[in-house]
């Protein structure tokens, strides 16, 4: 029977395992694959400081300090929720080859340290998942409740602190269960040889007056089922995550290692008006930028294709917290955009994309594009270029990339702008200036002062 039970429990933990890895992989080839719809960028140079501004932003978490009080609290329940999954090593190797503790007789002594720290992590997060509830649900901090953060992105938030709390309950209920049948050894051969004994801990014992009138038999079965949700909890909210928000939890690395270096506000020429203005010239090297038709590169960008990859791993990294949006001057004084809603709608235009391919391929096309059936022109006009919202993110996302993007085909494909903005391109092309003076004229001020002082 004791065979039996532990035959069954390494077949069926080998099934689920191969079911998760087998989803993981397929979702995270199918992220992979639309953020390389994107055009190629080269972000290999400077490794060093490219490192250096990953464990700043992404581990160091250095712009979340910025205020203390949440930096703190986010370094605890997102440091701690990853130091805590170590202990998911253990679980899964006890899954596999039928074993319970299997790290204690390795490391001795030094066991219960390490559960002892990890439960005190856990207790670390479950308060601050319940801080952070209160905090999301009160309604006092506006950002969290802009049109853009109506029904899921609500849900979502909320759904991932409910989950995070519930799994510390369970290891909890599982450390407590352990704790207790490891006191009764002698009233069952199977508990005695699958329950070595590591003592309490400093949480879970908090938990085993709850239990201690409990059967042994109902003890197993209690710390079994709380393994199992642990388990099998993590296991779904690794496969959740890349639906949600909380796809920042990985991405957040590689999104940072590959910030853009330059200085905030510089803007990159365009290669499709390079290649144009230097085969205009006659340079010997100019090449023209073309598609895989060979037609003439768009310009600007008016679907997630004519992005790039960078700005594509973007919106799968945004953590939809809305400084970018509450520090926005647009925005601010009432008008339509908010960089968070450019973030979410590439986002969820690259799902839709995605999806269309993988269903009818490489030819399809749904009439649908980011700008305009996502992004309005209004948003995009409202944009001030100021990079508060590139300046504000945690994880050194810049939506005013797509932004210029999108207005650069707006300008250009569509010539779609105010007459206001017109009159100043004119300007700018005759005069090298954005006023209708000659640049002839451009220093009459300057000899009028001095007519003045003579």
């Amino acid at each position: 029977m004791e065979i039996f039970i532990t035959l069954f429990q390494q077949v069926l933990f080998g099934s689920v395992l191969v079911i998760f890895i087998a989803l993981l992989t397929n979702r995270i080839g199918f992220i992979t694959s639309n953020i390389k719809m994107g055009k190629p960028l080269d972000r290999s140079d400077k490794p060093t400081e490219r490192l250096k501004t990953m464990l700043l932003f992404a581990f160091g978490q250095k712009k979340m300090f910025e205020r203390p009080f949440v930096g703190v609290m986010h370094f605890i329940i997102y440091g701690g929720f990853l130091i805590i999954n170590i202990e998911v090593l253990e679980i899964m190797l006890d899954g596999l080859f039928g074993t319970h503790r299997l790290f204690s007789p390795l490391l001795g002594g030094l066991y219960p340290l390490l559960i002892n720290f990890f439960e005190l992590l856990a207790l670390g997060v479950v308060l601050t998942c319940v801080v952070f509830l209160i905090r999301r649900n009160s309604h006092l901090i506006p950002r969290f409740w802009t049109k853009e953060m109506k029904g899921f992105p609500v849900m979502d938030a909320n759904l991932i602190l409910f989950f995070e709390i519930i799994l510390m309950f369970f290891l909890f209920t599982m450390n407590a269960a352990d704790s207790i049948l490891q006191t009764r050894s002698a009233e069952n051969t199977y508990v005695a040889a699958h329950y070595p004994a590591v003592g309490s801990f400093l949480v879970s014992q908090l938990f085993i007056p709850l239990y201690r009138d409990f059967s042994t038999s109902q003890l197993f079965y209690l710390e079994r089922f709380a393994w199992w949700f642990h388990i099998l909890g993590i296991m779904g909210f690794g496969i959740y995550v890349t639906y949600s928000k909380h796809l920042h939890i990985a991405l957040a690395f590689p999104n940072t290692y590959f910030s853009n270096l330059a200085p905030k506000g510089k803007l990159e020429n365009m290669p499709v008006v390079t290649a144009e203005v230097k085969s205009m010239l006659g340079i010997a090297d100019a090449t023209p930028v073309v598609e895989n038709t060979g037609a003439i590169g768009r310009f600007g960008a008016k679907d997630v294709e004519d992005l790039t990859w960078k700005n594509l791993m973007e919106a799968y990294s945004c953590t939809e917290c809305g400084r970018c949006t509450a520090a926005c001057p647009a925005n601010i004084t009432g008008k339509l955009l908010s960089p968070r809603k450019i973030m979410m709608d590439t986002r969820d235009r690259m799902e839709e994309k995605g999806n269309n391919l993988q269903e009818h391929g490489k030819e399809y096309n749904d009439g649908k594009s980011l700008y305009g059936d996502y992004v309005s022109k209004e948003e995009l006009l409202a944009c001030t270029t100021c990079n508060a919202c590139a300046e504000a993110c945690p994880v050194n996302i810049n939506p005013l990339d797509i932004i210029i993007q999108l207005r650069q085909y707006v300008a250009m494909e569509e010539s779609g702008t105010p007459a206001q903005w017109n009159s100043m391109f004119a300007n700018i092309e005759n005069n090298a200036a954005p006023w209708a003076f000659s640049p002839s004229d451009r220093f009459n001020w300057a000899k009028e002062l001095k007519d003045k002082e003579e």
